[in-house]
């Protein structure tokens, strides 16, 4: 069930109620997520959603949010960690909105309201976070990243992804100037894939650099 609020500037919510359910809080598969075919990248792959919770440190009433939200899949894996918590989903791509709500209809747990609008100025309206994953926000980056520091409750977390290493770097040095203490970490993963006569190859992922840092 969809439960739309009016429009607010440049960004309106919408509270997904999702099936309860039972299932493991971690562990769901990429493509068990809707996403937008034939374009890839708009996930956060597995491996690398795994790396960004375990930096987010999320406990059960954390308040998250993640930025530039894509397809849900970091936001609904937080919302079944952060189970008495609340997960705000933040993009600004009204065409991928659909997926994303459907992603979080099936999979949130009802933990999870998604905000279309632009951030830095769709997080004004946002309760101040525990944790904050920040998935995209492209040249907006640096206002994002002075937004959610100054929001950003002690002793929280903010974890980014990065494809470059410039960007990465930059992010850093913004937490370290901040005292946050950053770290950085690059993942470069390969799957397995099954060759035709039945041997394996490991098959490369893009590398993604995820640095993180603590308020």
């Amino acid at each position: 069930m969809l439960k739309a609020d009016s429009m607010v500037g440049a960004a309106s919510t919408v509270l997904v109620d999702g099936d309860q359910g039972r299932e493991r809080p971690l562990g769901l598969a990429d493509d068990a997520f809707e996403q937008r075919r034939p374009v890839r990248g708009q996930i956060t792959k597995s491996e690398v959603r795994a790396a960004s919770l375990y930096a987010l440190g999320l406990r059960p009433d954390s308040i998250v949010w993640d930025i530039g939200a894509g397809t849900g899949s970091v936001a609904v894996e937080s919302a079944r960690i952060a189970y008495r918590g609340q997960v705000y989903a933040v993009d600004k791509d009204v065409e991928s909105a659909g997926l994303l709500e459907s992603n979080v209809a099936k999979y949130g747990n009802g933990r999870v309201k998604i905000t279309i609008g632009a951030a830095p100025e769709a997080l004004r309206e946002l309760p101040d976070p525990d944790s904050v994953f920040i998935g995209g926000g492209g040249t907006a980056m640096p206002h994002i990243i002075a937004a959610v520091m100054a929001r950003l409750r002690p002793g929280g977390r903010v974890v980014a992804n990065f494809a470059a290493m410039e960007r990465a770097n930059a992010t850093y040095q913004a937490m370290k100037q901040a005292s946050m203490s950053p770290q950085l970490t690059m993942v470069a993963a390969s799957r397995g894939r099954e060759l035709p006569d039945g041997t394996l190859r490991l098959e490369a992922m893009n590398p993604v650099f995820v640095v993180w840092g603590q308020k």
